[in-house]
């Protein structure tokens, strides 16, 4: 049952499943509060992004927003695991970069289904031809990248014209993006668990749009599901 109280409403149902279960748990620790200078109010919905969680198929806020921009970059209406199961699903080239949570299970069994992960490939240098993919995915991970920009001109030299570049990052709406290049190395994950893929290198805000027009793209489309606790960033290469 779902405990914690949603700023801007509950989704109804989870763009993933279909269903209307829901739990919730904190997330964050204090020590990571500290570094990232959060207000008690941006600590809760960041808690509600990463902790709101599907008790059917386990996607959180961020993963269901995530699904929810997948979706409608594809012209679907409904759920991310109906579309799935469509001919033109079947017939997309789709790269995950890294993990994007609990979504990599439901699209492993699509015939051009691509994954790669850090350490063996770096955001920065994706090792495929120029215009490979349909869709281009990935969760969380571009503000461990140092150069996201790089990061996302790769996304955009590996679509093909008319591809989509779907994502998320954590986004505090109520300043702009910084570097935290010479900060107190600060990182995701658990209290204590410093793995070096987990460091955070940039703290994404309101600008977050601005390193997808710097990359290359000509568009740019924020969606929430729950806001401010919830942005997708969908994308379209010409």
């Amino acid at each position: 049952m779902m405990t914690h109280p949603l700023p801007g409403g509950q989704p109804g149902v989870c763009t993933v499943c279909g269903s209307c279960e829901f739990s919730y748990h904190d997330v964050l620790w204090q020590g990571l509060i500290d570094e990232w200078e959060l207000s008690a109010e941006e600590a809760a919905y960041i808690d509600v992004q990463q902790g709101f969680t599907c008790t059917s198929c386990g996607a959180n806020l961020r993963a269901m927003t995530l699904a929810k921009g997948i979706c409608g970059s594809q012209g679907w209406p409904g759920k991310l695991k109906d579309w799935l199961s469509t001919e033109s699903a079947h017939r997309m080239q789709l790269l995950e970069i890294n993990d994007a949570f609990t979504l990599g299970r439901h699209w492993r069994g699509l015939p051009g289904y691509r994954f790669v992960q850090y350490p063996e490939v770096d955001m920065r240098w994706l090792p495929f031809q120029d215009s490979t993919f349909d869709l281009v995915v990935h969760s969380d991970a571009l503000e461990h990248v140092e150069q996201p920009v790089v990061a996302l001109k790769e996304c955009h030299r590996v679509l093909k014209p008319g591809g989509t570049l779907a994502f998320t990052v954590p986004v505090i709406i109520g300043r702009l993006n910084r570097t935290r290049q010479g900060l107190p190395a600060s990182y995701h994950g658990r209290p204590g668990d410093h793995l070096e893929d987990h460091r955070v290198e940039t703290e994404f805000g309101a600008d977050v749009w601005t390193t997808v027009l710097e990359a290359g793209f000509s568009n740019c489309k924020l969606l929430t599901l729950v806001y401010p606790a919830s942005i997708a960033v969908v994308a379209e290469k010409e």
